[in-house]
Parts: structure tokens; sequence; C-alpha cells
């Protein structure tokens, strides 16, 4: 099979679409021919990126305690994994999570919250905890994720300072029963757009390696554009004992990083995050996922744990690449 790499190179950068056939040609790559496809990725990521990359910082604002059956989710109503459980975080110690982001030179700090959504108090609380943090650090960008969202509560967040919410796809529609029955893949394609008509950011993406085919992989990244998200999580399961996936093999580097070559391919203005379960997938190769990527986050996930900030830093570094800093100024105190 011919690979035209450079045909998908100048097609995403020219903003066409690649066909459903190359879509499966980007992930059906062979691996020895993986660095080429790399190097085209990095050609469109560099295009609108040049060699930054984006540190963010994830704060599990409250615990547990959900009711949905996501079956990945360490957190949901029908896990039996061993985490801690607590309702919403204090003001001052998200504030204080705020504080170890920028002081790691992150410059995103996103603040989750398992359930369903938020009650009027939950958007109450954060609007108050927002406005605090911008008071503080202006230029942080703030990131939160608390489920499905209507369009008037997302405009009360982006009213205290808010810049993006995130929510996820996860998966395709036609596999997405598979991994939830609680609520449905309209529902978050819902709240994705209430959040665009709110005028906020959106942040969506989804989870790789839950048992998904390639047509579900080529979905999603596909549904990424149909959206037109700002920034994209990329995911790889992290199989966690106790949730019904926990037996679930992991993706092999090789296939992580062909995933993400093609959200790049398909979304090249839009930010791409190599997320959860970055480090257990992609394992000595995730160095790699900044020739598609040009964001990461630092210092752990929600339940498990992750990269440190400094391990991050000299890994870019020594790829080659350089940290986004702009918060660096504020967070030295001369804003």
């Amino acid at each position: 099979m011919f690979t035209s790499f450079k045909e998908w190179q100048v097609k995403s950068l020219a903003g066409e679409e690649l066909s459903h056939e190359e879509a499966r040609a980007v992930l059906n790559t062979p691996d020895d021919q993986l660095m080429d496809l790399l190097m085209a990725a990095y050609a469109v990521r560099k295009t609108y990126f040049g060699n930054r990359v984006k540190l963010c910082v994830l704060q599990n604002a409250r615990s547990g305690l959900c009711p949905e059956d996501c079956h990945y989710c360490s957190q949901s109503i029908i896990s039996k994994a061993d985490i801690d459980r607590y309702p919403l975080l204090s003001k001052d110690k998200l504030i204080e999570g705020a504080r170890r982001a920028v002081a790691a030179k992150s410059n995103r700090y996103c603040m989750v919250t398992s359930g369903r959504g938020p009650t009027a108090n939950d958007i109450d609380r954060f609007c108050n905890i927002v406005q605090a943090i911008k008071t503080e650090y202006p230029a942080l960008e703030i990131c939160l994720c608390l489920g499905i969202l209507s369009e008037e509560q997302a405009r009360k967040l982006k009213a205290s300072g808010v810049g993006w919410i995130n929510h996820n796809l996860n998966t395709s529609k036609q596999y997405y029963s598979k991994i939830c029955t609680t609520h449905t893949y309209e529902d978050r394609v819902r709240t994705v757009e209430n959040v665009r008509k709110a005028g906020l950011s959106t942040c969506c993406g989804g989870i790789i390696g839950m048992g998904e085919t390639d047509e579900d992989v080529i979905e999603l990244a596909f549904s990424t554009r149909t959206l037109k998200v700002d920034s994209i999580p990329v995911n790889f399961l992290h199989p966690i004992e106790g949730t019904p996936l926990k037996d679930v093999k992991s993706v092999s580097p090789e296939r992580g990083l062909k995933t993400l070559c093609l959200f790049r391919f398909l979304n090249p203005e839009s930010e791409i995050r190599a997320a959860g379960g970055r480090e257990l997938n992609l394992k000595d190769k995730q160095g790699l996922a900044l020739y598609p990527a040009n964001s990461i986050f630092i210092n752990g996930y929600l339940t498990t744990s992750g990269q440190a900030a400094e391990e991050a830093q000299h890994m870019i570094h020594d790829m080659g690449f350089e940290v986004e800093e702009k918060n660096e100024v504020i967070a030295r105190g001369e804003i």
C-alpha cells in the first residue's frame, strides 16, 4: 500500500478533510514508517503552534460520589476502585491548586468534579472561586469539567472568567452505549454545543483503547472536527482495578502515536493534548507525542499518577521543544 504522508500534510494545512479511507490508512501506517508519519503531522503542528508545548494541570475538585456508570471511570457508581472520595473542595484548596499549577509552569488549570452535572450552588461556588483565581493570576487559563451543562450555566461561568469547558465525547456514537448507559452520546454533544453558544472555548476529546474498533476511533476524530473543537484531549485508557475495563489491554505506543497524528491532520488549528494514560500506553515513546500534540498534562490525573512537572519539562527540552511560559511573570507577582 502506498502511503502519501506528504499528501495528508498538504491537505490538512489547506483545511481540507481527509477521507475515511485516508484516516484508516493513518491508523494502519506500518510501524517502520511511523517516523515519516510523525514528521508529516509535525509539519502541521509546527505551522500553528511552533515548538511550544502547553502544560496543563488537573485538579480533582470532587471525587467519587457519582451516579453515572461510565465503565472506564474509577469514580462511577459501579466502580469498586480504592480511591479517595470527598465533596467539593474548599475555595482555599482550589486556589492553592492554581498556585501550584502556575509554579509548575502550567498555563491551564482544569478543575474537575464527579457527577452528572453541577447544581446551582456548584455554579455559584465555582464562579466565586474562578473570580478569585483570575484576580491573582489574570493570564492563567481556567478550564472546568462539571458534567452536563446548560447554555445558561455556561454563560454564568464565562462571566466569572472561565475560558474553557471540558466535556469529552469519549468514543463514537455507535460504541457509546458499550461504555455508558446512564446518559447518552447526544447528551454530551448537546453540552459541547451549549458551551460554544455561550461563547466559551470547547475542550472535547475521547479515550482510546476501550475495546473500540478503528472505525470508532475515526468517527470520534471526525466528530471533533465537525464540532470545531478548540482543544482536544486524546486520552488512552488506564485500566483501573475495580472498574469494568480493568482487564483491557493497553494500547501500543505505535497505535497511540498514529491516533494522535490522525487527530492532528483532521484538526490542524486545534490544540491537541496527549492526555490521561499517556505514560502507561506510550511508555518510552511518549516524547514522540510532541510531534503531533502541542500540549500535555503534568503532575498526574484525577485518580492516577502521571509524569511530574520537572520530568516533563526535561522531556520537552530533550525532544527539541520548549515549554510555553506566558504565566512566568505572574508567578513572580509582576502583574
